[in-house]
């Protein structure tokens, strides 16, 4: 399988060879799910917290005697039985983050990216450079790459110039190939990667 590279302008100027093992076969979209999910929990913030007995206000003083009252036996007006008492096994701040096995990830951005690929939404260009820090400048050569919308711009090391100019773009991302996950994928329309973004995306997941 081959797609074109073309320059700046969207004019052809060359191909680029796609290995059947990366880009061919079965679409296991399982892996996305599974990855994304993992992304997403991993920017929960988890700040949430409730008051147990020992947060909430209140004496600790037992309101009155054990037996002989009548009523039923009390240690303190924060229990939880009590209105204002504390909460029981509450939420409290903690961390959603989690891992994945390496290859489970990879799958999942094999996956994206064919996906992405099979639906004729990835443009593979020569390069991404600007040579001005100019948002003017960047949204029209995206315009003329055919990409609007949100938009993931994938190079082995990103130009500063250009990631200065895409950053004002609302749904446009420019990331480095080392750092380019399933969910950044599949969340953008278009995918547009350099001829060297691809090649070695394609040595890193064909392990």
């Amino acid at each position: 399988m081959t797609v074109d590279v073309v320059n700046n302008s969207n004019q052809k100027i060359g191909a680029v060879e796609l290995r059947d093992e990366v880009f061919g076969g079965r679409i296991n979209l399982s892996l996305v799910w599974e990855s994304v999910v993992r992304a997403n929990a991993a920017e929960r913030q988890g700040t949430h917290a409730t008051k147990n007995r020992a947060a909430v206000s209140g004496s600790g003083k037992k309101p009155w005697r054990q037996k002989g009252t009548g009523r039923a036996r009390v240690g303190e007006i924060r229990n939880p039985l009590w209105r204002k008492g504390g909460t029981v096994f509450g939420p409290q701040p903690r961390s959603y983050e989690y891992q994945l096995p390496k290859k489970v990830e990879r799958g999942a951005l094999r996956a994206a990216l064919a996906q992405k690929l099979k639906d004729g939404q990835v443009v593979v260009v020569d390069a991404l450079a600007a040579a001005d820090i100019k948002t003017s400048a960047a949204s029209a050569m995206l315009k003329s790459l055919g990409v609007t919308g949100k938009a993931i711009l994938i190079d082995l090391a990103p130009d500063e110039k250009l990631a200065k100019s895409v950053r004002n773009l609302p749904g446009v991302v420019f990331v480095p190939s080392s750092r380019v996950t399933a969910r950044a994928v599949m969340h953008a329309d278009r995918v547009v990667a350099t001829r060297g973004a691809i090649e070695k995306l394609q040595e890193v997941l064909a392990v």
